[in-house]
């Protein structure tokens, strides 16, 4: 038997009034401008709960992140085509990477700051889910190919670390990512 705890509703609320004051503090500040204690003052609450709640600061910036995160999952998952279900595997793949680049850029600092919190800190969770998207997909195109392996070269290039670098100290445009990845996208179709 399965257990689901409910939050309590202060709790739920504190969580809104957090967030909600981390949200503005992001829009204002940047993501640099994100502080415990400056969140905590912002939402009402004791920077105790905030470190009870989130852990650090990676882990309020994954909270920020989770509500996109929830959508877009929820649009290649179950969402019209391309990007869900009814489209041929090839079109699926490329209209995920581009809606994946445009994800990651539109929360590229808070990504940034999330996936660098610690080795290896990308992986698993939404990675995981992306990854497993990706096998099934490629999987469909070509059976024969090594799925697994092809799922992180494809998302290699999205990861917020070197997005943020392609993007700021190259001068690269997401378009000129996205149409390389079409190109591999392209080869693995024939």
């Amino acid at each position: 038997m399965v257990i689901v705890r409910r939050e309590r509703s202060d709790a739920a609320r504190n969580r809104a009034k957090i967030l909600s004051a981390a949200e503005r503090i992001v829009a204002a500040h940047g993501v640099e401008g994100l502080s415990m204690a400056e969140v905590a003052a912002a939402a009402g609450v004791g920077v105790g709960t905030l470190y009870r709640r989130f852990g650090d600061r990676s882990g309020l910036a994954y909270a920020l992140i989770d509500r996109r995160e929830k959508a877009f999952q929820a649009a290649f998952l179950e969402g019209p085509p391309p990007l869900g279900p009814g489209a041929e595997p090839a079109e699926r793949v490329r209209a995920f990477l581009r809606a994946l680049a445009d994800r990651t850029v539109e929360q590229l600092d808070l990504l940034l700051m999330a996936e660098t919190a610690s080795p290896l800190a990308r992986f698993g969770g939404a990675y995981d889910a992306y990854h497993g998207h990706l096998v099934m997909l490629i999987g469909r195109m070509r059976p024969e190919a090594e799925a697994h392996g092809l799922a992180d070269v494809l998302l290699a290039p999205l990861s917020a670390e070197l997005l943020a670098h392609r993007l700021r100290r190259c001068g690269v445009s997401v378009e000129r990512i996205t149409s390389a990845l079409d190109e591999l996208v392209s080869g693995l179709a024939r």
